[in-house]
């Protein structure tokens, strides 16, 4: 266990200047994106009602109160979301092919540790879910202060107030905050199977190079037909047959498999098909 704490240190530790980077850009563009969205509306409205002369009341109809829902469909809000995304995507092939790539094949001075190799697995795998659940902590703790900043500039009358919980229902923001426990296992628990077949196809191609891109592919085809079985089957040849608990029973087999899976085959890999 101490083994795979401490490469598990290392992991995130190699990403986490680019990690507190992506941090500091979400922060400056949802906190600015907060006073842009909140200072362009009450621009407008200052705009139509002294200067145009129009009723308050009137632009209220036309153009509708400033809820915290604009700001969440705003660029300021969705880009960096997006950008933390496609970081940690590309970082996904990234944390294993720097080691093979980098200066000095630096991989071979990880496999040479006197440590069972899966646990290098496991420690870039944790690290992973470790700055997923990072970034989802950090928009929780940032949403309660642009909501305040947006109540700081535009006034009661000119604003639409959504409970906490509320927010959390938008589209969007519903995706990476589940409300229940199985919707949580269904989202998160996907992403790691995810990443972890991806993963094992990784060190499918390192270990068998050429032929190993083709072993990739079909290896990541079976997984994605494995998991989602119980839903195809459900759609295509038994609509309406299974209930939705045995669906999700089903899918959570599936997903188990498809993980204990990945899980075999990357050991398995490791041990006997990348050698040092």
């Amino acid at each position: 266990m101490k083994s795979y704490l401490k490469l598990v240190n290392f992991e995130v530790n190699r990403f986490f200047n680019i990690y507190l980077i992506l941090i500091g850009i979400t922060i400056l563009s949802q906190v600015i994106g907060s006073f842009a969205v909140s200072k362009g509306y009450m621009n407008e409205a200052n705009q139509m009602i002294n200067e145009n002369l129009m009723p308050k009341s009137q632009f209220i109809e036309q153009f509708g109160t400033l809820s915290f829902y604009q700001l969440v469909f705003s660029g300021w809000f969705l880009l960096p979301i997006a950008l933390c995304i496609t970081t940690l995507m590309i970082y996904v092939f990234f944390i294993w092919y720097r080691d093979w790539f980098g200066k000095n094949t630096f991989i071979y001075r990880l496999l040479m540790l006197p440590v069972e190799r899966i646990n290098i697995y496991f420690a870039k795998l944790t690290a992973i879910m470790f700055f997923v659940i990072g970034f989802i902590a950090l928009q929780i703790l940032l949403i309660p202060i642009e909501i305040q900043i947006l109540k700081s500039i535009v006034p009661a009358d000119f604003r639409t107030d959504l409970p906490f919980h509320e927010i959390f229902n938008l589209n969007i923001m519903n995706w990476f905050y589940p409300n229940t426990i199985i919707e949580f296992i269904l989202v998160y628990g996907t992403g790691l199977i995810f990443v972890s077949v991806l993963f094992t196809a990784i060190l499918l191609e390192r270990s068998y190079r050429l032929k190993g891109i083709f072993f990739a592919i079909v290896y990541g085809i079976l997984s994605f037909l494995v998991f989602f079985a119980p839903v195809l089957l459900s759609i295509f040849f038994a609509r309406n047959y299974f209930y939705p608990i045995e669906i999700f029973v089903m899918e959570l087999v599936a997903g188990v498999i498809v993980l204990v899976s990945a899980v075999w085959i990357a050991n398995h890999l490791l041990k006997r098909k990348i050698r040092v």
